[in-house]
C-alpha cells in the first residue's frame, strides 16, 4: 500500500517555515552580501590610503588581503550564530577537522609560512624584476599561498610560496644600478687595440653610461680562433636592456666599417685528384 500523503499539510508547513525560519536566513543572507560589499570597498579604500601616503605597495597588499578575508570569516560566523547554528560547536568540528586538513595540505601550509616569511623579511616588492625558480619576471601582487609574476612575454606565472621563501632570488630591482656586462671576439690577425679604443669611444657616447664609474674594456681570453675582449659599464638599472642591445648593435658595425674581423667557425675542404 502507498502512503497518502497530504499535500496541503507540506504546502502548510513550507510556507510556515518561509514565515518563520526562512525570512530569518533571508534576511541574513541580505544582510551578509551587504557586509561582504561594504568589507571589500573598505580593504580598498585602506590600500589607496597606504599607497597615496607612500607606503610599501606589498604592505597596502597584504594588510588589504588580510583585512578582507579576516572581516569575511567574522561575519560568516556572526550569521551562523544568527540563523541558530552554534557557532561552538562548529569551532569544535573545525578543530577536529584541522588535524586531518593539515595532514593533507601539509604543502598549503608551507605555503603559507611562506607567505609569512616573504611578508616579514620582505626579499622583493610588488614592481620588482626577480629571477627564481628558473623563471624570471616583474612582481605583480603577492598573496596568501602563491606569488604572482608577469614574463617578459607577458605571461604570469605563479609560484609558489613555500619554495620560493626557500629558493636563491634574484632580485634585479633592489639596486638603482646595474653592470651590462658583453664579450666580443675578434681574429688573432686583427688590430687588438684600434678595437678596444672604438669599444670605449662607443662607451663613452652613450648617455645613459655613468661616467662616475669605469669603463672597462680588457682582453680577457684566449679562445681557440679568437681574442675575447670584456665590457663592462655601469648603467641605471631601467637603462640596462636599451645599452645592452645597443652596444651589441653598434659594436657590430664599427667593426665592419673598421674591417676588424669577428671569427667564426670555418671549414677547409681540400680536394685530391687522383
Amino acid at each position: 500500500m502507498f502512503l497518502a500523503i497530504n499535500w496541503q499539510e507540506v504546502l502548510d508547513a513550507i510556507f510556515n517555515w518561509c514565515k518563520t525560519s526562512g525570512i530569518k536566513i533571508l534576511i541574513g543572507l541580505i544582510v551578509l552580501f551587504i557586509l561582504f560589499k561594504l568589507t571589500n570597498l573598505f580593504s580598498n579604500r585602506i590600500k589607496k590610503r597606504l599607497i597615496k601616503k607612500n607606503a610599501d605597495k606589498t604592505v597596502a597588499y597584504v594588510v588589504n588581503q588580510i583585512i578582507r578575508k579576516g572581516l569575511k570569516v567574522l561575519w560568516l560566523l556572526l550569521f551562523l550564530g544568527y540563523i541558530g547554528i552554534d557557532t561552538a560547536s562548529v569551532g569544535t568540528v573545525i578543530a577536529s577537522l584541522s588535524v586531518c586538513i593539515g595532514l593533507a595540505v601539509q604543502g598549503s601550509l608551507a605555503n603559507l609560512a611562506g607567505g609569512i616569511v616573504i611578508f616579514i623579511m620582505r626579499p622583493f616588492r610588488i614592481g620588482d624584476f626577480i629571477e627564481a625558480q628558473d623563471k624570471s619576471g616583474t612582481v605583480e601582487s603577492i598573496h596568501v599561498f602563491y606569488t604572482h609574476i608577469v614574463t617578459g612575454d607577458n605571461k604570469v606565472v605563479m609560484i609558489p610560496n613555500g619554495t620560493l621563501a626557500n629558493d636563491v632570488i634574484v632580485n634585479y630591482s633592489l639596486k638603482d644600478t646595474r653592470r651590462v656586462d658583453v664579450k666580443f671576439g675578434i681574429a688573432y690577425e686583427a688590430d687588438y687595440l684600434k678595437a678596444k679604443q672604438s669599444i670605449e669611444k662607443l662607451a663613452n657616447s652613450y648617455e645613459e653610461v655613468l661616467k662616475d664609474k669605469d669603463i672597462f674594456v680588457k682582453m680577457s681570453s684566449h679562445l681557440d680562433s679568437a681574442v675575447e675582449i670584456s665590457v663592462r659599464v655601469w648603467v641605471n638599472k631601467d637603462d640596462y636592456w636599451a645599452v645592452y642591445y645597443r652596444l651589441l648593435e653598434d659594436v657590430k658595425r664599427k667593426f665592419d666599417e673598421q674591417q676588424i674581423e669577428i671569427p667564426y667557425n670555418k671549414l677547409d675542404v681540400n680536394l685530391k685528384q687522383k
